[in-house]
C-alpha cells in the first residue's frame, strides 16, 4: 500500500472564512464571484477529491457559505474574530479524522495534490504538522495539522496566544515545498486583486 493511500479519507478540509476582510472594506471573501463561481466554491471544488469531509469556518453570512459549499459551516468559539487559529481550534473541534487541513476562502486556485504534498512533508520529518512554504516564506494557513494537537491549541488560545507562528514553534513542523506553484497563493486583497485572480483563473481553467 502507497504511502498515500489512505490520506484522503483520514483528512477533513476547514476553509477559514471567519475574518473581517477589512483590506477590502468588509466584503466577506469567500463570496466574492470570480470567474463565475463565489471563490468558496472554487475552493471546494479543489478540496472535495482529496479529503472525507469539509467544514467552512466562518462568523459571518453563515446561511450563504452553506448553501454554496454545501458543507457544516462552524463558527469560532472565541468571540471577537480572535484569528485563523480560533477557526482551527473550531475545525479541530468538530472533525473526526487524523488530520484537520486549512486553507483560507480566498485562494481559489487550490493544487489538486495539496493534501498529499503536505502529508509528504509532515511523514518525512515525522512532524505534528506541515505548512506550505512558496519559496520565500511560509504560508501559515495552508497546512496539515495532527488532531491531537486540539488540547495544545486550546491551551494556547486560553493564555492569550493569538499568533499563528507561535503556536506553530510549539511543535515541530515541517515545510513543505511549494515554489513550483506560487500562483496557488493568489487571494484578493484590493478590487484589482480579483481582476487579475479572476484573469488567472480562467487561464488555467482553459
Amino acid at each position: 500500500m502507497s504511502l498515500h493511500a489512505n490520506i484522503r479519507s483520514e483528512t477533513t478540509a476547514l476553509i477559514l472564512a471567519g475574518g473581517q476582510a477589512r483590506r477590502m472594506g468588509g466584503t466577506d471573501k469567500g463570496l466574492i464571484e470570480v470567474a463565475g463561481k463565489a471563490m468558496v466554491e472554487w475552493v471546494v471544488e479543489s478540496l472535495k477529491p482529496q479529503c472525507r469531509d469539509l467544514l467552512v469556518s466562518a462568523n459571518r453570512h453563515t446561511e450563504d457559505y452553506a448553501r454554496l459549499s454545501g458543507c457544516p459551516v462552524i463558527r469560532d468559539e472565541i468571540p471577537g474574530y480572535a484569528g485563523p487559529l480560533a477557526g482551527m481550534a473550531s475545525g479541530l473541534h468538530a472533525c473526526h479524522s487524523e488530520y484537520l487541513v486549512s486553507v483560507p476562502c480566498d485562494s481559489p486556485l487550490i493544487r489538486p495534490d495539496l493534501v498529499r504534498r503536505l502529508y509528504q512533508a509532515l511523514v518525512d520529518e515525522d512532524a505534528d504538522l506541515s505548512v506550505a512554504h512558496d519559496g520565500h516564506r511560509m504560508q501559515p494557513v495552508f497546512a496539515l495539522i495532527k488532531c491531537d494537537l486540539k488540547q495544545s491549541l486550546l491551551d494556547f488560545l486560553a493564555d492569550g496566544g493569538r499568533k499563528i507562528d507561535h503556536w506553530y514553534r510549539q511543535h515541530l513542523t515541517a515545510l513543505a515545498d511549494f515554489r513550483d506553484c506560487e500562483a496557488m497563493f493568489l487571494n484578493i486583497n484590493t478590487p484589482e486583486d480579483r481582476l487579475a485572480l479572476e484573469a488567472t483563473l480562467k487561464e488555467h481553467s482553459a
